[in-house]
């Protein structure tokens, strides 16, 4: 589908969260706060605006919308930054037509130029793997709370960049409210 991404503008927050709550409406594992958890890391030292992006459809409207945000792997004295990538949204009407690979490889790509070298995920098994995200148990990276270890998931942005990295994700506050 043809779409256009780019950096989401300060001026269309209140839209992008709209698009997130259409969204996940009908999502059986949500919790219908997703466009609050966006609301909150652009409030917070998380935030990172140029991995906040949208999805433009001919018409020039916000169909979709893609966050990653600063996070830490802490292994006792030592933190590695890192990334999360949530949420990623897209209307109900356009779903199932690729906008959301999209977003995530538009988002990865601007993450990997920008110099960061790993993202995080708590996702489904079947979808984000199909990106290079694999569990992250495998780095002995662990999640923060109770989680099957098919949905955690880690991804190098750069060759081994986690070869030397484990501990536990420690998540902006943002994620905690």
């Amino acid at each position: 589908m043809d779409i256009i991404i780019r950096p989401e503008l300060n001026i269309e927050y209140n839209s992008t969260e709209e698009i997130i709550k259409k969204a996940f409406l009908n999502e059986e594992y949500s919790d219908k706060r997703e466009h609050l958890l966006v609301n909150r890391i652009r409030k917070s030292d998380a935030f990172i605006p140029e991995l906040s992006l949208v999805a433009l459809n001919k018409g020039k409207n916000i169909i979709g919308h893609i966050l990653l945000s600063k996070i830490k792997i802490v292994d006792g004295d030592n933190a590695v930054d890192s990334l999360a990538l949530a949420p990623v949204s897209v209307t109900p009407e356009y779903q199932k037509k690729g906008i959301g690979s999209q977003l995530i490889h538009a988002a990865l790509k601007n993450a990997k130029d920008l110099g960061y070298r790993s993202v995080i995920v708590l996702g489904h098994k079947d979808y984000y793997p199909k990106f290079g995200f694999k569990p992250a148990s495998l780095w002995n990276i662990e999640a923060p709370f109770e989680v099957p270890d098919e949905v955690f998931m880690a991804l190098e942005l750069t060759h081994n960049s986690l070869e030397k990295v484990q501990g536990v994700v420690h998540y902006s506050k943002a994620f905690l409210e």
